[in-house]
């Protein structure tokens, strides 16, 4: 803790002597260390320590121990199921969340021993968690679409949690540095909220961080939401990278809502995957709100005068509050080339580290055909 608040202090230090100057900005000489995930929250998760790991101040799952004690105070298995992720080889562990449910109060009526251990009625396949921005109306529309849409995937679905937003301006790079603090702030304490749910996943339902500081920045970003809570978690900026991958493109066009800041952090880490950035345009939307206001003949216009073109293998659309699902998959056929929507991605991404392999259908060609 006193590790922690000496950090608090230090970066306060600097962005009094200079807000702007010491803030960091992902493409000037980017160091893991540069960005300040710690929190000054205070607040406590009662009964944090029965997800079997973590502390008296967050959760976070033991994988190891063969029993644990369950959010309804019943001992039990501690079934850790291994796999590794299908398209980065990652090892990941997903939880047992079911074991002890259902175990009967000794004046409980009409209950079966087949109930014990039963899971979520209504996500019995896989619960994941979802991280989104306070101010995002999209991500969760389009993942609901693209499950319910598709059948074959019934018994999956959604635990979502808000990252509070409270200056969602984004009109001037030092604005969109400034969201990126307050995101930073608020991320590790989020995450605690959506663990109370008992997600097997995470899904992190906001783009521009994952991006930040490229590849190196990805992975570190990773690694502190994991360090957090035990989970493993898909990232928009991984997701595209192991989309590209997939149709081995190598030239890409990019459309995003950010400022420059934004999209210089987006080309950097494409280059750094080994892609060239061909062109990129970014619409400079005023505020994360500004984002879902966006209407699709925008992008469709954006994507067919300004990016498609014999030099670009395929086109990727970043940022979460910009919903493209519709307009990449109709887009597709017209332009004989890949579309890689955000959100399509990352939920795919997911789907396919968890061993989810059923095809998608109306949300693009990445989604379908592998």
């Amino acid at each position: 803790q006193e590790v922690v608040m000496n950090r608090v202090k230090a970066v306060a230090r600097q962005v009094a002597a200079d807000p702007v100057q010491s803030r960091p900005d992902g493409t000037s000489d980017f160091q893991k260390g540069q960005r300040d995930f710690s929190t000054t929250s205070t607040t406590k998760i009662a009964g944090a320590r029965l997800y079997g790991g973590g502390s008296d101040d967050h959760p976070c799952y033991d994988f190891d121990s063969p029993l644990k004690t369950y959010t309804n105070g019943v001992e039990g298995p501690n079934n850790t199921r291994t796999i590794v992720g299908s398209l980065n080889g990652e090892k990941i562990q997903i939880p047992d969340v079911d074991s002890a449910y259902n175990t009967p109060h000794p004046e409980v009526i009409c209950w079966k021993p087949e109930y014990k251990g039963l899971p979520d009625t209504l996500q019995h396949r896989m619960k994941f968690g979802l991280i989104i921005p306070s101010t995002n109306t999209t991500v969760e529309y389009d993942f609901w679409t693209m499950i319910k849409s598709n059948k074959d995937l019934a018994g999956i679905g959604f635990h979502a949690a808000g990252i509070l937003i409270d200056a969602p301006k984004l009109s001037s790079d030092e604005d969109m540095l400034e969201f990126l603090a307050q995101f930073r702030r608020q991320i590790l304490v989020t995450v605690d909220r959506v663990m109370t749910a008992e997600p097997q996943y995470l899904i992190m339902g906001m783009s521009l961080e994952t991006f930040f500081g490229g590849w190196e920045g990805n992975q570190e970003f990773k690694a502190e939401l994991a360090g957090r809570c035990g989970l493993s978690l898909s990232t928009g900026a991984e997701a595209c990278k192991a989309a590209l991958g997939k149709f081995g493109a190598k030239k890409v066009a990019v459309i995003t809502p950010y400022q420059d800041i934004g999209d210089k952090n987006v080309v950097k880490f494409f280059s750094e995957i080994g892609c060239e950035v061909t062109r990129i345009v970014g619409l400079k939307c005023g505020s994360a709100t500004d984002i879902a206001h966006v209407p699709a003949q925008w992008c469709e216009d954006v994507i067919l005068n300004h990016l498609d073109g014999p030099d670009v293998d395929a086109i990727v659309q970043c940022g979460t509050n910009l919903s493209m699902l519709e307009v990449a998959d109709r887009l597709e056929g017209v332009i004989g080339k890949p579309i890689i929507p955000i959100n399509a991605a990352t939920l795919w991404f997911a789907l396919r580290q968890c061993g989810i392999m059923e095809p998608l259908y109306g949300c693009s060609r990445l989604c379908r055909e592998f």
